[in-house]
């Protein structure tokens, strides 16, 4: 009999807990590596690459019909040299295969599902596939029996197939530059949203519905520049629907991924990195423009969650919480009123009830059956601070306070979801922005140290020769950075150091953004998604689509003009402008699939101003001449601080325009140009006010 060890593939020895999930397979998986391809062409078999993540359910439903079956294992083994993929480690890798998937068969998703020559070269897609054929789709049972007759009577027609499939790629990945974006594009993104906003629930589109937190900011700044109420309603409607919504996690917080159905109710229940970062953005901006306590008190909750659940002892925060536990989706957050009624007393459950929508029956269907399921998600009708107070006593907030720990309490005691404990760089930016801008918003030091440790850890890990690593786990940094890893990061400095005016983290910024050009710029314009050193799978992309994440190059666009307005380097403007003519006739096709990149054209088109406060960065007077400029700020502006108690301050090399700004009268003092035209400094606060934004 085998021992444990024995029966382990290939596996075994990776980082990535996805692979780790596929170790004791039967299935005889090799991580993606020269000894796979080099085995397929010695032993004349075609690959099979299954490429997903570990939190994801459709891929653990795949695994335990297949790669857990031995019949199907043997198949598998006999027929193929196969290869495991966690998408998040390689999103080169998914990017390449998923537009395959979706050229071939009009969709995608994860699972994710490809068979290809040993040469890299697929012949076929798709994504979940079962273990016997049904409902049309085919099982892999008779997938990987008609593979092999295929393989071994009509190689050459999969041969000529996969190089036809090959090109089509390449082709469909060429771009050529176009014109300038004007207002034209940025109104038609504006119109789009709002034709496919629903006014009921707020969001957009029909079920399933995702956050995709970069059209509320789009809509934001649409707001700001333009004075458009109905971009501001249409934000408040959808981040007041998601927060009452069960897609919401009332007692532990944090967003769950997406939500089932129309109205926020049923959730995909994983929790991603990701999610929380942007979402925090968008409750924190919507929050500086309302001044409405709610959407700080939401910001805050999840960043609550995020350094509560996902903060590692490094200080960078781990990638996702499954939406699993005990092999069913949701057992951790859902509530039976039979288990409820040996938690609570009745009152506290007739107010629990009545409030968060409890039925004894359950609260929401099987999706398969469609009958009630006899659990629970807590969700709202309204918000509690609209909710009719004769109804319940005065102390409402207190006593569910109280109820909502009781269950917290009782909550953290079941199988917790399976946690991905690996650190991507990417996802980290988001984060250290989001935590960077509530800091800065809602005068947060704490968030900002939490953030600046963040930072501080992936500053520490890059290279000799300036270049970043995409993934950190188990102790061990691996796998070169991708766009998004430098974009997303560069995008947390950036954030970082208008939170904390600590010049290190602009220089970093800088840097990276000087390492990203040379190693990810296409002449033609636009960043590829893999560096110039990085292996070329089919083909190099280069990414604009703003899907669940925006795009390395939508975030690139507003990066560089951000860092032309703090520099004065006009270098990084026409980066800018060569990115988004290169991707202008995608763009203009249907804006509201790239409402990031949208937004940093809106942002381009309007009027810069460079605010510039000179004092003691540490006193009180400093700090609340910030706070307040912060208040009233366009999100075409940029803060830049130099700091008088430094004898020779870092920012005169970043930004050389400093060197002639200084405090007039000793008094903390405020210059502002717009347009390329300098106002005389001022030291009153109130001046100042009145001419920023303005």
């Amino acid at each position: 009999m085998k021992t444990k060890v024995e029966m382990a593939n290939k596996l075994i020895d990776e980082k990535s807990p996805y692979l780790l999930q596929h170790a004791y397979n039967p299935v005889d998986w090799y991580p993606w590596n020269e000894e796979a391809f080099k085995k397929a062409k010695l032993e004349d078999k075609p690959i099979f690459l299954s490429i997903g993540y570990s939190t994801c359910h459709w891929c653990h439903v795949m695994a335990h019909e297949s790669f857990e079956d031995e019949e199907v294992a043997k198949l598998m083994n006999d027929t193929f040299v196969s290869i495991k993929v966690d998408r998040e480690e390689r999103p080169d890798i998914d990017n390449v295969y998923m537009t395959v998937c979706q050229m071939l068969t009009g969709s995608g998703g994860w699972p994710l599902t490809i068979i290809m020559t040993p040469y890299k070269k697929p012949f076929f897609a798709g994504t979940y596939i079962p273990k016997i054929s049904k409902y049309g789709r085919i099982g892999m049972i008779e997938l990987a029996d008609k593979t092999k007759k295929l393989w071994n009577h009509e190689k050459d027609r999969l041969f000529d197939s996969a190089e036809h499939i090959s090109e089509r790629i390449k082709e469909a990945t060429k771009t050529s530059p176009g014109n300038l974006l004007g207002k034209e594009v940025v109104e038609l993104c504006f119109k789009q949203l709002s034709n496919s906003y629903d006014n009921k629930n707020g969001g957009f589109g029909n079920s399933p519905k995702f956050p995709t937190p970069h059209n509320l900011l789009f809509l934001m700044n649409y707001y700001h520049i333009n004075k458009e109420q109905k971009a501001l309603d249409m934000v408040i409607k959808t981040l007041d629907s998601m927060s009452i919504g069960g897609v919401y996690d009332h007692i532990g917080y944090g967003f769950h991924r997406y939500s089932t159905d129309e109205k926020w109710l049923l959730p995909h229940f994983e929790k991603m990195l990701y999610d929380q970062a942007m979402l925090t953005l968008a409750y924190t901006d919507c929050y500086n423009i309302t001044k409405n306590d709610y959407y700080k008190e939401i910001a805050e909750r999840i960043l609550a969650y995020c350094t509560r659940v996902l903060l590692s002892k490094e200080g960078a925060f781990y990638s996702a919480e499954d939406a699993d536990s005990e092999g069913e989706e949701g057992k951790f957050y859902v509530w039976s009123i039979k288990e409820l009624k040996d938690i609570l007393d009745d009152q506290e459950l007739e107010l629990l009830s009545r409030v968060y929508n409890l039925k004894e029956s359950g609260n929401f269907k099987d999706e398969a059956t469609r009958r009630f399921t006899g659990h629970n998600i807590l969700h709202l009708k309204e918000k509690l601070s609209e909710l009719s107070h004769d109804k319940y006593d005065d102390n409402l907030n207190r006593t569910l306070d109280k109820i909502r720990d009781t269950l917290f309490k009782k909550r953290e005691q079941r199988v917790h979801p399976h946690m991905d404990d690996k650190i991507l760089t990417d996802w980290n930016g988001l984060i250290i922005a989001a935590l960077s801008r509530a800091a800065a918003i809602f005068n947060r030091e704490d968030l900002a140290k939490v953030a600046s440790k963040c930072a501080d850890f992936f500053i520490s890990s890059i290279d000799g020769d300036g270049s970043l690593f995409h993934r950190y786990c188990k102790g061990q940094w691996n796998i070169l950075g991708n766009i998004d890893d430098y974009s997303f990061m560069i995008f947390g400095l950036i954030e970082l150091y208008e939170a904390t005016f600590n010049d290190r983290y602009l220089k970093k910024a800088i840097d990276l953004m000087n390492e990203q050009i040379k190693s990810f710029w296409d002449e033609e314009g636009g960043f590829y998604f893999t560096s110039s050193n990085e292996e070329e799978v089919l083909s190099r992309m280069k990414e604009i689509y703003d899907g669940a994440i925006p795009s390395g190059n939508s975030i690139s666009f507003t990066n560089l003009l951000r860092l032309s307005r703090i520099t004065g380097e006009t270098k990084y403007e026409e980066y800018g402008e060569k990115l988004q003519k290169v991707f202008s006739d995608t763009i203009k096709e249907s804006p509201i699939a790239y409402t990031q990149m949208v937004s940093g054209i809106l942002l381009s088109l309007s009027k810069s101003e460079e605010v510039v406060v000179v004092g003691d960065i540490n006193s009180d007077e400093f700090k609340s001449y910030v706070s307040n400029i912060r208040s009233v700020c366009s999100p075409a502006s940029v803060l830049v601080a130099k700091n008088t108690n430094e004898s020779h301050p870092m920012i005169h090399e970043i930004a050389d325009y400093t060197r002639y700004q200084d405090r007039v009268d000793d008094k903390t003092t405020i210059y502002i140009c717009r347009n390329f035209t300098c106002n005389e400094p001022v030291t009153s606060l109130s001046e100042a006010l009145s001419i920023i934004g303005k």
